[in-house]
């Protein structure tokens, strides 16, 4: 058998289906997904301090978790706008 062909179907073997999700897509998924629960927990605690049902500490921890959430999405847009404006300035 040719090396070359042995080669081949190991990688084949071993290549991810085009079915199968992909880790990096369901790992910024789950960071969405987290990002809007962490908003959605600051939003439901600062109703429940308004009616009296949650202490100030509780209010202050919620939403410093929710302003620190939405930095760090700040944040990585900023990088993305960044990287790409790099690119388009990369010659043809």
């Amino acid at each position: 058998m040719d090396v070359t062909a042995t080669f081949a179907a190991q990688r084949y073997a071993a290549a991810r289906p085009a079915t199968e999700a992909d880790p990096t897509v369901a790992a910024a998924t789950g960071a969405a997904q987290s990002f809007a629960e962490t908003l959605a927990g600051a939003e439901e605690t600062a109703k429940s301090a308004m009616t009296g049902g949650a202490d100030p500490t509780a209010l202050v921890r919620a939403l410093s978790e929710a302003r620190f959430a939405v930095e760090t999405a700040v944040t990585v847009r900023d990088k993305v706008v960044e990287a790409y404006q790099e690119i388009l300035r990369m010659p043809v």
